[in-house]
Order: structure tokens, then sequence, then C-alpha cells
């Protein structure tokens, strides 16, 4: 079975309340005909209902079974409201503020539903921006507790191969942190291992990647990630976490044996950490093309309820996916 029919099985035992504040978009409505066919999760679609389902008819498709929320005629409205004028009052938030960006911005609205425990997770970013996603999740919802910052993390499935697990990692941060310094990789590291735990239901083997191995280069970057690697393990000392490791000294087992012996991890890695975004970017990318792997994300770990990202360039299939991952993450 492969990772997103186990991650959809998974999703049916226990449903969840999925928002998707993009209505406008054609992708989200035949991604939501799909959710609801399947039963993956219960769909609140944000917007116009007549505009809606009439879009949705258009294209042929059946969103019926949707919750179809007005964010100008909730009956809520005047709840969240005082709560996000509650939230931000230290930042001057008035109530004719928080009404307007409720009333405005869909994806405000529908973080507020997860705030208030009217939904359990969101999925956006077809149509907006990765800023216009997050920065509502950061205001509203704020970082989990425990957690030192929010990353993002792909769920990378690699056809016949027998690394990782069984052909399937965690990749992070492949999308939103720049140049992570020590601290802020270790606390990735200790994200996206929790994150493979509840995703692919298997322990996590923790690779921190460097063009070095164990010292074998000398550079600021590689004493970041030996610095990273000392703070993950004397924070996470249960944790099978390695580094630093050169790529394949962390994925092949031969080359992991000659240069790393004695790592519990090296050439058994299943959750690899990138030294920085363009390592992480181009290196999912690389495996997406040439390794024709499944790529679902960028999905967001830190934040306190689930709210994922999708790429602007998105199809419904993948919509599909993000928000099966999304319900999973909200059972935890």
């Amino acid at each position: 079975m492969f990772f997103i029919d186990k991650i959809k099985a998974k999703a049916k035992t226990s449903k969840k309340v999925i928002v998707l504040p993009e209505s406008e978009d054609m992708r989200t409505l035949e991604a939501a005909d799909a959710v609801l066919k399947e039963g993956i999760a219960d769909l609140v679609l944000l917007g116009k209902e007549e505009k809606i389902l009439a879009d949705a008819k258009k294209g042929g498709f059946n969103v019926t079974g949707a919750k179809i929320i007005d964010p100008e005629k909730s009956d809520r409205l005047d709840d969240y409201v005082a709560s996000l004028v509650e939230l931000r009052k230290s930042k001057g938030m008035t109530e004719e503020e928080a009404r307007k960006i409720l009333t405005t911005s869909n994806t405000y609205f529908g973080v507020m539903m997860i705030k208030m425990k009217d939904a359990d997770g969101l999925v956006s970013g077809a149509c907006h921006s990765t800023a216009d996603t997050l920065r509502p999740s950061l205001q509203i919802l704020k970082t989990k507790p425990g957690t030192k910052l929010v990353s993002s993390f792909f769920i990378i499935e690699v056809p016949n191969c027998d690394m990782g697990e069984k052909g399937t990692f965690v990749f992070s941060d492949c999308g939103l942190n720049q140049n992570p310094n020590a601290e802020e990789l270790a606390a990735i590291a200790k994200s996206s291992a929790e994150s493979f735990r509840t995703l692919v239901e298997a322990e996590p083997r923790v690779a921190m990647l460097s063009y070095s191995t164990m010292g074998s280069a000398k550079h600021d970057d590689v004493t970041k990630v030996q610095e990273a690697t000392k703070i993950a393990k004397e924070e996470n000392p249960e944790l099978a976490l390695d580094g630093e490791l050169q790529l394949d000294a962390a994925l092949v087992a031969s080359v992991g044996e000659f240069k790393a012996p004695g790592s519990k991890v090296a050439g058994h890695a299943n959750t690899l950490i990138f030294p920085n975004l363009d390592a992480g970017n181009i290196g999912y990318k690389l495996v997406q093309r040439l390794a024709k792997a499944e790529a679902y994300g960028p999905l967001t770990q830190g934040i306190a309820g689930p709210v994922n990202d999708l790429s602007r360039g998105c199809s419904a299939s993948d919509i599909v996916g993000v928000v099966a991952i999304t319900a999973v993450q909200a059972q935890i």
C-alpha cells in the first residue's frame, strides 16, 4: 500500500473537520468532491454558497456534502471578532479591524474556526502565498507548546527504493526557514522526527546533513550542523539522531559504515535535515523529478493546530493528499 493510501485509511478511522478557504479555485472544488466521495474528512468550504454551488456544478463536481459558510453571515462571527480582538489587543486590534479581517480573509476566518474548536485543520495555498496562509496561523494559533519555531517538511515517497522507510522519507526544512542557526536546526530535527512518527508510523532515524561527515571538512557551515547535532542529542536523548553526515553516508549502508563507523543512523536514515533552505529545496526537487518520487508538501510543523500550505502549482489530487495528511495530524 502506498503512503498516501495508508494516510487516507487512517484519516477515515476518526474523521476530522477540515476547512478549505479557497472555494473560488476550481481545484479546491474538485478536491472537495473527491474527499467527500472517499470519506476522508468532513469539509467546510468558505465563501458565498450560491457561487460555490454554481461553480461546482459548472465543473461537474458535487460538494453538497460539505458545510458551506459565508463569513459575513456566520452566526459565530461576533464570537470570532471578540476572540481576535482579545488575542491581538497588544497589537492594537480594534473590533472594527477584526471584523474587517474576518469577513474579507477566508484564511483568517478558517484559522479562527480552529482556535474556537469549530474545525480541526485547514488547507490553503492553492491561490495564496505561504505568507497569506501562515501569518494568520502564527497570529491566532501561535506555536505548539514545547516547540521553538514553525518549520516545513515534505513526505517523499520514492518508488522501488529500499532506503529510508521502504522508500519513504521526511525532508526538512525545504520551504520555510532560509538559514536556520544551530538551535533552530535542532528544533527542526525534533519536529521532523515527531512528524515522521505520526505520519509514517515508524521510528525516525534522523540525519543532520552536510557536505562533511564527522569532521571530514572544516567550515562555519559544518560547525553549525555539528552544534545542531549536539543540541538535538542533548535535548532528545531517546532519539536516533546523528551528524554531521553527507547524504550518501546517511542513506547507503556500506558508505555509512565506512565514513561513520558505529553510528546507528548512518546508512539507515529516514528523516533528513538539510542545513539551509537552498539545500532542502534543491534536494527535494531533484528526488521528485529524477527519481519520479511523490512529494507531499510543503507541510507545516510547530503550529498549535494543523494548518498546511499548498504549492500554487498544485493539482486537485495534491489537495486531496494534503487534506488527508492534515486530518491525520488532527487526530493526535
